[in-house]
């Protein structure tokens, strides 16, 4: 609910609803490339309230290792006292990296202190000309805060100086995956671990992680909010408006929401869902779920696209290129178009496909396909949700 009532708690990013995992499981077996997990957050007593297509917003800490091997690097005890750089209270430098500086990112003051540190003696100082904004870009890439200490081991800093070169270390957001209708008192979140080498060391998304390493059911404190996705939004449970939803991974966190809003109201309209990851056997997230929405009806329609469970990769494009007749005369009804998930690739291929099947069913040119895509976003048919 996007107006709090008088008297509910407004929870903010100065103002988190302190929250704690109730519970959590993989979703991902132990063959799939990447571990993905549920994770069920406890909402009791907080009136924190929800509707599905928002986000949750997640505040994490640092890897308490990371946090020591970077201090190793400085060559601090840890317990110098330094301002938090985000409350300002005086604590120890060892606290205030692993709750405030975002350690896993390089923020241009620090390059500049190296540079006049070293006396302009490191690669830096020629990658931080202006012309060469893109090369820095490329150097940066997998790096910490750690490698470029560890690179110019002569650029010395006390405690206070290497403070003012962190940026903050902000809030994460997550799609809900879960309907208050469903669950009053709980949150849903579907988070892929973000693991990677690169320079010769392990890395990890800093939330994710987090969520994955780091928290205790029932013990850890997670300081969270509800960010609200105004363009996000089922239409009204009484509404014939069809509804195809396409997300592929993590992407499909909104889409379990919006089903079990759509069960929880007894919704109308058709529902399509396309939902795409590496192999059945290790990556059907919620499949027991779907299986049984299509069994009552809450699901119409169920799409899959396994990308390496054959000779040929298949993605969620290919699904709705091979359903392109049934697919138009859902958008000819009137359908909602909704996507979730990776903007940098599937996002753009989905797009493509879209328009593939207007020129061909539709027996458009691509002006007027184009032309017919646009006239869906200015009538809210086409809703994104990428990142």
């Amino acid at each position: 609910m996007s107006t709090p009532e008088a008297g509910k708690p407004v929870y903010n990013v100065k103002n988190p609803c302190i929250a704690k995992v109730k519970r959590m499981f993989n979703l991902s077996g132990p063959d799939a490339p990447k571990h993905t997990a549920h994770y069920e957050i406890d909402l009791a007593g907080s009136g924190l309230e929800y509707t599905p297509g928002d986000s949750l917003a997640v505040q994490p800490t640092n890897d308490p290792a990371l946090v020591d091997d970077t201090l190793k690097a400085l060559g601090f005890s840890g317990t110098e006292i330094v301002k938090h750089p985000k409350t300002a209270a005086e604590v120890p430098i060892r606290q205030a990296l692993i709750e405030g500086a975002l350690i896993t990112e390089i923020d241009n003051k620090l390059i500049k202190a190296i540079v006049e540190k070293t006396g302009g003696n490191t690669p830096l100082a020629e990658l931080s000309q202006p012309e060469k904004k893109e090369e820095l870009k490329n150097y940066l890439w997998g790096r910490f805060v750690i490698d470029l200490l560890l690179e110019n081991p002569t650029a010395k800093f006390s405690p206070d100086e290497f403070i003012a070169t962190q940026k903050k270390l902000n809030i994460r957001l997550y799609s809900i995956s879960s309907s208050q209708k469903a669950h009053p008192t709980e949150v849903h979140l579907t988070v892929a671990t973000v693991r990677y080498n690169s320079h010769g060391r392990a890395r990890a998304g800093v939330c994710s992680s987090f969520l994955a390493e780091r928290v205790t059911p029932n013990e850890t404190l997670i300081p969270c909010f509800v960010n609200h996705g105004k363009g996000f939004r089922l239409p009204e449970p009484q509404e014939e408006t069809p509804i195809i939803m396409c997300g592929p991974g993590t992407g499909i966190a909104p889409f379990r929401a919006f089903l079990e809003e759509r069960q929880a109201t007894n919704a109308k309209g058709k529902a399509w869902l396309f939902f795409g990851e590496v192999s059945a056997k290790s990556c059907f997230f919620y499949k027991d779920e779907f299986d049984a929405y299509l069994a009552d009806g809450t699901l119409t329609k169920f799409s899959t696209a396994w990308s390496r469970d054959q000779a040929e990769k298949i993605y969620v494009q290919h699904k709705m290129l091979q359903h392109s007749a049934e697919f138009w005369a859902w958008l000819e009804q009137g359908a909602i178009f909704y996507v979730c998930g990776d903007a940098s690739r599937m996002a753009s291929d989905v797009d493509k496909a879209l328009h593939t099947i207007i020129e061909k069913e539709g027996g458009k040119t691509s002006e007027e396909a184009a032309a017919y895509v646009h006239a869906m976003k200015e009538a809210k048919r086409y809703r994104r949700d990428v990142y």
